[in-house]
This record gives C-alpha cells, structure tokens and sequence, in this order.
C-alpha cells in the first residue's frame, strides 16, 4: 500500500508540473489526480476489509 501511495505522490507532482509548464492543461491535470486519488482511496479501503 505504501509503494501505491508513494506512485501517486509522483504522479500529481509529474501532473502539477506539465500543467504549470503549459504542457497539458490545468483542469485535464486535476481530472487526472482526482481520478488518480479515487481509485487509491477505493484500493486502501478494500485492503482495509
């Protein structure tokens, strides 16, 4: 749970980056996290059962 955690924090970092560098765009970046976050929160609460 710990490595998936430590993924996520790398990709909203790599996201938070390419949309202020203009390479992708602002909204498009916090689409991708929340998705991103949401599924993390659905795999910790399985594996919290």
């Amino acid at each position: 749970m710990e490595a998936a955690t430590e993924m996520a924090q790398l990709a909203v970092k790599t996201l938070d980056k390419a949309s202020s560098k203009g390479v992708i765009h602002p909204k498009n970046a916090a689409r991708r996290k929340s998705r991103l976050l949401k599924q993390l929160a659905s795999i910790s609460e399985e594996s919290d059962s």
